[in-house]
């Protein structure tokens, strides 16, 4: 897909908003890098639902989790990427194997992606320390409104790939890896393996990005009985664009309140709150201070999370499972 055509699909023409989309055209040639990486679903808070960006966190926290997670980017700017997902996964106490389900809804523009995937892990335990395997499948539904959405001229004929809106079902694939020690942890992954293409009256749209890779990797210092402290980092690469990096210091006091602060290489810095309002629900919120070309035009992005716990078990193998 040429970038003529992503800024397209981003951007519904409208005449009464011409000067907003103009700004948002003018702001994505400015950042082209990030316009990229938005290709595959970004979350500030990824730390707390790893299941987004690796399929071997299926089951890692040993009791069944429910995370729902929202996301507003670029407030102020019309099309900008609005995200969602409610996910669920779970691995028995004495198990080997977990496995989760998620659904999700990702809009930019006159572009949707609802989709449902599943999640399979297997987990190879070692002294103090586990080694976990993942792979995850589903199926996406990706529509453009190319004609609805956009509203094109008729004077001077009509572009053919505009005569009507595209909608399509594709499938997912992704794989994963994570090492966890009592204090650490290291995950390698690929959550979207596939480049699906849609062919629609001669030509075709990549409806799907290149394949993402992620490395993460946190530890947990145990400062004193009251306080943790855990720094992360999170390092993206995908074909034809720089690699992305998030840097996180989260600290957590008397296990129940997080604060923290992200750095996102050439986009934004990023403040989080967490609070564990129960030993089964926790409440998170984030906002994106950005710090590239689009701070001109944006306030910020927003995000919250809520994660419910249940069939927690008497004791984990590893303590610090929770906190990643």
């Amino acid at each position: 897909m040429t970038m003529t055509h992503k800024i397209i699909h981003i951007l519904p023409i409208k005449h009464n908003r011409l000067r907003t989309q103009l700004i948002f055209c003018f702001c994505l040639l400015l950042v082209p890098s990030m316009l990229q990486a938005q290709q595959e679903t970004m979350y500030s808070q990824y730390m707390n639902s790893m299941l987004n960006i690796n399929p071997a966190y299926a089951g890692n926290r040993v009791e069944d989790n429910v995370t729902a997670l929202y996301r507003k980017q670029w407030v102020n700017i019309e099309g900008a990427p609005t995200t969602g997902s409610l996910s669920w996964d779970h691995r028995g106490d004495e198990s080997v194997v977990g496995y989760g389900l998620q659904i999700y809804t990702d809009k930019i523009g006159i572009e949707t992606s609802t989709g449902v995937q599943a999640f399979y892990s297997y987990r190879l335990p070692f002294y103090k320390s586990a080694l976990t395997l993942g792979l995850s499948a589903g199926i996406m539904n990706y529509r453009a409104a190319y004609f609805s959405g956009t509203n094109p001229e008729t004077t001077g004929g009509i572009d053919p790939s505009f005569k009507e809106d595209l909608n399509s079902m594709l499938p997912t694939a992704g794989i994963g890896a994570l090492f966890e020690t009592e204090n650490w942890y290291i995950g390698l992954s690929a959550p979207a393996l596939l480049k699906t293409k849609v062919s629609d009256n001669n030509y075709q749209v990549t409806s799907a990005a290149n394949n993402h890779y992620f490395l993460t990797g946190g530890y947990i210092f145990d400062v004193s009985p009251a306080f943790k402290f855990k720094p992360s980092v999170m390092l993206k690469a995908v074909k034809g664009v720089s690699m992305q990096y998030d840097i996180n210091m989260n600290g957590w006091i008397n296990n129940t309140i997080g604060l923290g602060v992200s750095y996102r290489s050439n986009d934004a810095l990023v403040g989080l709150f967490e609070v564990q309002v129960t030993p089964q629900i926790m409440l998170g919120y984030a906002y994106d201070y950005l710090t590239s070309n689009l701070k001109t035009y944006s306030t910020g992005s927003h995000e919250l999370m809520l994660r419910f716990t249940f069939n927690q078990p008497k004791t984990y193998h590893i303590q610090s499972l929770r906190y990643y």
